[in-house]
């Protein structure tokens, strides 16, 4: 593929995928169920954590994870008490009712403290993607507690991964358009910010269009794909998820690779 048509080919993905259909089987489907600012943020982050696996499982147990909330997540972390939250019945994958109690009670301290999550991954003067703001979410969602084995749900940039499931909660919170599939919750932050969630399917779509060389799919892997995607487009440029995305799922799209 000559690399003057990427721009054209990946537009007219990102065009065909961004769409309100694209929402029925995807993990953004469970906060597009909530009005409440507050309820959309925890549903989205909560579903974002679990998001690995079958996309159909995910969602399923993400549903479920609201159940066990109620359907009222902002209500039920902030009122729960210790004997619900102990007895949480959750399992997807390696995450169980424990992990979902102890992010819960993160949550809700940064939430007596906060209005919105939107203040915590706010970005500082002279940052140039959001990895260090997602450190900050991370230390102070634990605060001062022991996190075990919770803590691997938990994003963690200062070990060099790619975050994947935090960039795509991101992308749901501050991206916005006139598609309605995004959010757009989160005006204080800038898309340009934003980074590509890249997992293993990504990553391959990205190679082989020439938009990553990096082999592993770490935080580097991640910053370099943000460089090639900005010059595709600065001000939006993690739009192109739903094109790395759509590659994967089209086979009209398999002669590209």
């Amino acid at each position: 593929m000559m690399s003057e048509n990427i721009k054209e080919i990946l537009d007219e993905l990102v065009d065909r995928y961004n769409r309100p259909n694209f929402i029925e089987d995807d993990p953004i489907s469970i906060p597009h169920s909530f009005t409440l600012s507050q309820d959309i943020e925890i549903a989205g982050y909560l579903s974002a954590t679990i998001a690995w696996g079958q996309r159909k499982t995910i969602v399923n147990n993400a549903h479920k994870m609201m159940d066990i909330m109620g359907n009222t997540p902002y209500e039920f972390t902030m009122n729960a008490s210790p004997a619900e939250l102990s007895d949480l019945r959750f399992v997807h994958r390696t995450f169980n009712g424990n992990d979902l109690a102890f992010l819960i009670y993160g949550l809700r301290d940064i939430y007596l403290e906060h209005k919105s999550l939107e203040k915590v991954f706010h970005p500082r003067k002279g940052e140039d993607n959001l990895f260090p703001a997602i450190q900050r979410f991370r230390d102070q969602l634990i605060g001062t507690r022991e996190p075990g084995r919770s803590g691997k749900h938990i994003a963690n940039p200062s070990k060099g991964t790619a975050a994947k499931r935090i960039h795509m909660y991101l992308r749901w919170m501050v991206r916005t358009d006139d598609r309605g599939v995004d959010f757009g919750l989160w005006n204080s932050i800038s898309p340009s910010l934003l980074s590509c969630p890249l997992d293993v399917h990504t990553g391959v779509n990205a190679r082989a269009l020439g938009l990553l060389n990096r082999k592993q799919n770490d935080r580097r892997a991640v910053e370099e794909l943000d460089f090639s995607l900005r010059s595709l487009d600065a001000e939006d440029p993690v739009k192109y998820d739903f094109a790395l995305f759509g590659m994967g799922v089209d086979p009209s799209m398999k002669a590209l690779k």
